[in-house]
């Protein structure tokens, strides 16, 4: 965390503390040099900033989330820059992001921004590691859901383990709201206005499908799964292919501790991630009806709620690979 960084810094500290709450201090402490340097940098080219400091529970409650975007939005109408950031003070590596990239790539999901550009130390996304293979090339356009960008991102070396992978899947998601996604080397002073002309180095993950509705961009931006339920063949066809509901007999295990509302995955029995939505039992209730007719929830439990456990309304189904 660059907050932590410079909070050690400012605190003289010269080694980082393995405490939590020393971590968090030390953010706090650390926010505020990288607020300065914000500020003091845009108002040479008479820009105001605006701090704007998230965590994963304001984008999964709902109320929250539009807050955010209420006021994201507000500030970009009044010409103020957001400098969005994880709340290193509160936060913990249970809730997480996880990375600036997938951050932003839900910021570009909440305010549905027309492209996200992430700046890094490459160039952008090759078909080879560069360092090591004079014959590399670098890609210009694809697909984000293109399972070969995937495999190329994440496929060992260098390009691994410098954090290519997340950007791709960083494109994935802001894809979801229709955005384009460009990956490029921030090393040059004027990239990002070659970029605003069309013009300069770098790789554009396309999106590929229709832009997702307002409340389906909120489930499909939950990181934090309660628990999961497992899929058999026949529900997992028909959820992909014929956009129905999770009904309980398609069910044939449950996991995890979850209550009514709460975010559970879906996936297949070969333990492929089909997609996500909100649980209308709790986990205990949910094993109870699993397998079991919608008909028969009221004689297992007494009552029913719903007749379906997921209703396709509160579901995000992924794309395949």
């Amino acid at each position: 965390s660059g907050a932590v960084a410079e909070g050690m810094t400012r605190l003289g500290w010269t080694s980082r503390p393995d405490s939590v709450h020393e971590l968090q201090a030390a953010a706090a402490v650390g926010q505020m040099g990288l607020v300065q340097a914000w500020e003091s940098r845009f108002q040479k080219h008479n820009l105001h900033t605006a701090q704007v400091l998230l965590t994963h529970d304001d984008l999964s409650d709902r109320k929250r989330y539009l807050n955010a975007r209420s006021t994201l939005l507000t500030l970009l109408g009044f010409s103020v820059v957001p400098v969005v950031n994880e709340n290193d003070t509160v936060v913990t590596d249970e809730i997480r992001f996880g990375d600036n990239d997938t951050l932003a790539a839900l910021v570009a999901n909440l305010i549905e921004a027309d492209r996200l550009v992430i700046l890094t130390d490459q160039d952008g996304l090759f078909d080879a590691d560069p360092r090591s293979n004079p014959e590399a090339k670098l890609i210009r356009e694809a697909r984000a859901s293109d399972p070969d960008i995937a495999r190329v991102a994440g496929g060992g070396g260098l390009l691994g383990r410098g954090g290519m992978a997340t950007k791709v899947r960083a494109a994935k998601l802001a894809a979801r709201s229709g955005a384009s996604t460009t990956i490029a080397s921030g090393r040059s002073p004027q990239v990002l206005a070659e970029l605003a002309l069309g013009q300069g180095p770098g790789t554009t993950l396309l999106p590929d499908t229709s832009p997702m509705n307002a409340r389906k961009q909120w489930l499909a931006g939950h990181l934090q799964m309660r628990g999961r339920v497992v899929l058999d063949a026949g529900a997992v066809r028909r959820i992909r292919d014929g956009g129905s509901s999770l009904l309980p007999v398609g069910v044939v295990d449950v996991f995890g501790q979850f209550s009514r509302g709460e975010m559970v995955a879906c996936e297949s029995e070969q333990g492929e991630r089909i997609g996500c939505g909100l649980a209308n039992y709790d986990a205990a209730d949910a094993r109870r009806i699993c397998g079991k007719k919608s008909t028969e929830i009221a004689d297992v439990l007494g009552y029913m709620n719903e007749e379906e456990l997921i209703h396709r309304d509160n579901m995000v189904v992924f794309d395949v690979g």
